[in-house]
């Protein structure tokens, strides 16, 4: 009986060892950035092929966008009444990415960026967004479009943006 203790112990103990050493396979961060890069550039040519389903399918349902109006908050079902408009005229609005930064938190089920992107009607832009792994695969959980201004001309932007930023500031100090 002693021997079968000492058996079923030592049994006991390398398996709580092997267990230890075990390694979790990590999430392939190379493959999941071509995946999101794949997302994003199909996103914005969704919208330049004004292809509703395909833009707003790469959405998760409670997405939130960011416009570059400072009254730009909407959720996708409002983004999508909104913007309906514009894809049924047969062009919605035409990004296309110069440059992307892709980040992974650790177990690979979120992603943020932050990309440059062209346009021919408002020049360079900046977009940031959030991606989660759902079990339809990436969705944007959030996006954030931004005009850029070179700090050399932030001035003269401030300056004409004044009487508006005034009105946004006593529609939110209530």
């Amino acid at each position: 009986m002693r021997n079968t203790i000492k058996l079923t112990l030592i049994g006991m103990i390398a398996s709580v060892v092997l267990l230890g050493c075990q390694t979790t396979t990590a999430p392939d961060k190379e493959a999941m950035s071509g995946q999101i890069n794949q997302l994003m550039d199909n996103w914005h040519r969704a919208a330049a092929k004004a292809d509703a389903s395909g833009y707003f399918g790469a959405l998760n349902n409670d997405a939130v966008f960011i416009g570059t109006d400072a009254l730009e908050n909407w959720k996708k079902e409002a983004f999508f009444d909104w913007s309906k408009k514009y894809f049924e005229r047969g062009k919605a609005w035409d990004f296309t990415a110069i440059d992307r930064n892709v980040y992974f938190s650790d177990d690979g089920k979120i992603a943020w960026f932050d990309e440059l992107l062209d346009t021919p009607n408002l020049g360079i832009c900046r977009g940031s967004g959030v991606i989660r792994m759902t079990d339809a695969g990436w969705k944007i959980e959030h996006y954030v479009l931004s005009v850029t201004s070179p700090n050399e001309t932030v001035d003269k932007v401030t300056e004409l943006n004044k009487a508006f930023e005034a009105g946004i500031k006593a529609k939110f100090s209530k």
